[in-house]
C-alpha cells in the first residue's frame, strides 16, 4: 500500500492550494472523456500484447480513478479508501464459495445475478445497471446475454440465422418504401440480430468488427501504397486488394 498512498499524497498535493492550477480547475465531468481515451488505450495495449505498454496503461486509468476519488473527496461526498472497501466488501460476498467455502448449488454465474439481486433488492432489474453510453454492440451483446440466462433466447443458432434472414427481407422492404424511421429500425434490428449470433459462437462481436476495420485499414492502406488512391480504377484497387488478402494469409501460415 506504500506506493498507493504516495499516489493519493501525489494527487492530494496537485489540488491543494499550491498545487497544478490545471489539475486544481477540473470536475468530473471531464473524466468522461479521459477515461474512455485511457480505457481504449488499454485496450490497444492488450491487442498488440504489449506488455510495457499495458502497465503504462494502467497507471494512468488508476491515477484518473484517484483523481476522481479525490474531487469526490472535497465534496464530502467519499474518498478512494471508501471505494476500495466498497468494491472489497462486494468483491467478497459475492465469492462465497472461495471465502467462505459454501456449496452453491448453482452455477457460479446463477449465483452471481442472485448475490447481486441481493444487494440491489427493489432497485433491480435483469436489465438494469447497462450502461447507455456502453459501445452499441458490446450493450445489446450485455443484454441478450442476460436475457439468454433466464431462457428468454432461441433454442438453436440455426433459429437466429433464419432471424437474420428475415431481418434483410424487412430492411430490402423498408428500403423500398423510402421511410427512413424504419430503415434505421430494420438496420438496428439486424445488428442485434448478428449480435446474437455472435453470442452462439462465444465471439464478443465488438473485438469482432474492431479486428475488421484494422484489417480495412491494413488493406487499404497496401492499395494506396501500391497506386495513386485518387485515380486508379475500381478494377485495379480490387486487384490489389487481393493482394493484400494473399499477402496476409502467406503470412499467417508462415
Amino acid at each position: 500500500m506504500e506506493a498507493f498512498d504516495k499516489l493519493v499524497w501525489l494527487m492530494e498535493t496537485l489540488r491543494g492550494d499550491e498545487g497544478c492550477p490545471w489539475d486544481r480547475k477540473q470536475r468530473i465531468p471531464a473524466f468522461k472523456t479521459f477515461m474512455l481515451e485511457e480505457v481504449y488505450e488499454i485496450i490497444e495495449a492488450i491487442e498488440s500484447e504489449d506488455l510495457t505498454g499495458l502497465k503504462e496503461e494502467l497507471g494512468d486509468l488508476l491515477f484518473h480513478i484517484v483523481f476522481i476519488a479525490q474531487i469526490c473527496k472535497e465534496q464530502n461526498a467519499f474518498n478512494i479508501k471508501d471505494v476500495i472497501e466498497n468494491v472489497y466488501r462486494k468483491m467478497y460476498s459475492r465469492h462465497p464459495h472461495v471465502f467462505e467455502k459454501q456449496d452453491l448449488g448453482a452455477p457460479i454465474e446463477e449465483k452471481w445475478e442472485e448475490l447481486k439481486k441481493l444487494e440491489k433488492q427493489d432497485d433491480y432489474s435483469l436489465l438494469s445497471h447497462i450502461p447507455s453510453s456502453m459501445p452499441a454492440l458490446l450493450r445489446a451483446c450485455v443484454i441478450t446475454k442476460r436475457a439468454a440466462k433466464v431462457g428468454f433466447d432461441w433454442q438453436k443458432i440455426e433459429d437466429v440465422y433464419e432471424k437474420m434472414e428475415e431481418e434483410i427481407i424487412e430492411l430490402r422492404d423498408a428500403e423500398a418504401t423510402g421511410d427512413k424511421h424504419r430503415i434505421r429500425e430494420e438496420i438496428g434490428d439486424l445488428l442485434f440480430t448478428v449480435v446474437n449470433i455472435a453470442r452462439f459462437l462465444s465471439v464478443d462481436p465488438e473485438d469482432a468488427l474492431r479486428a475488421t476495420s484494422s484489417k480495412f485499414i491494413r488493406r487499404f492502406g497496401y492499395i494506396e501504397e501500391n497506386t495513386d488512391i485518387r485515380s486508379a480504377s475500381l478494377e485495379t484497387m480490387d486487384r490489389l486488394w487481393n493482394e493484400s488478402k494473399k499477402e496476409e494469409t502467406v503470412k499467417r501460415k508462415s
